[in-house]
């Protein structure tokens, strides 16, 4: 069957969010529309201040099918994003993420920025002082929900190869409005530059399938940011302004805790629920 012609990514882009009513998908909605994007927010729940929002869930490969219709690009944030079950992340993150490629490709849509996560990599050591993380490194994921990143991960180079399907995957670190604990010290990406780094995403041209580390300009930075600023992501915040109130509140990390010494900090030591 011929594929149809992706549409492209420069000129006004109308976006479909998902996972829009959540912490970084409200953080986005607020912001990329400064940038000149027009946004379809959706989520498996109502998305507060947006009455317009599809209610979406990516379980069903119809209701995925028509949210995808007429858009231009697609922020992909939906799906679990904690640890689970192993079934209810094989039905969010893993056949909820094959429909919406299969959206993606049947509509015509060239391009997917797809939240990846740190906890694809989770089981990686932190580097030597003065050494970074690339992201070019082998996946060890940390839990079900790190390995369905990997999934994820990989379903995008497959339809990038195979369909053309353009994406950036983003290692999203800890994005919040503040960091919240020593290792997010580390790892913050400030809503500002998780806004910088999907637009970047969006327009860089010729990605294929890319895959970048999301943090924020941090002082105490232990992955490389290379291959974002490739994209032409110029990060603009650092974490370590609030490293005074955070080493106050919490004291140094004990070199012993996985926060000190894996990518994925406590998670790799998170349980997933049992029958």
């Amino acid at each position: 069957m011929t594929q149809p012609t992706p549409r492209p990514t420069t000129g006004p882009r109308t976006i479909l969010l998902t996972g829009a009513a959540g912490g970084v998908g409200t953080f986005l909605r607020e912001r990329l529309p400064g940038y000149g994007y027009r946004l379809r927010p959706a989520d498996l729940r109502p998305v507060e201040g947006a009455p317009d929002a599809l209610v979406c869930d990516l379980r069903d490969p119809e209701a995925v099918r028509a949210a995808v219709r007429g858009v231009d690009a697609v922020v992909h944030l939906g799906g679990i994003s904690v640890e689970d079950s192993f079934d209810a992340v094989l039905d969010a993150n893993v056949r909820g993420l094959h429909h919406l490629y299969e959206a993606v490709r049947q509509e015509g849509v060239g391009r997917v920025v797809f939240a990846s996560s740190n906890h694809a990599v989770g089981f990686v050591p932190l580097p030597a002082a003065g050494e970074l993380v690339g992201s070019a490194i082998v996946p060890r994921p940390d839990t079900y929900y790190g390995l369905s990143k990997v999934f994820g991960e990989g379903l995008a180079s497959l339809y990038a190869d195979k369909y053309g399907v353009e994406t950036v995957s983003i290692r999203i670190g800890s994005c919040f409005a503040e960091p919240r604990s020593v290792r997010m010290l580390s790892t913050w990406l400030s809503p500002d530059d998780c806004a910088r780094l999907v637009h970047a995403a969006l327009t860089a041209p010729g990605v294929g399938h890319t895959v970048v580390n999301g943090i924020s300009a941090n002082t105490r930075a232990w992955w490389d940011l290379g291959s974002a600023r490739a994209l032409g992501y110029r990060p603009q915040d650092d974490a370590e302004v609030f490293a005074a109130a955070v080493l106050a509140e919490h004291g140094e990390l004990d070199p012993g805790h996985p926060d000190a010494r894996l990518v994925g900090g406590w998670f790799t030591e998170v349980e997933p629920p049992r029958p």
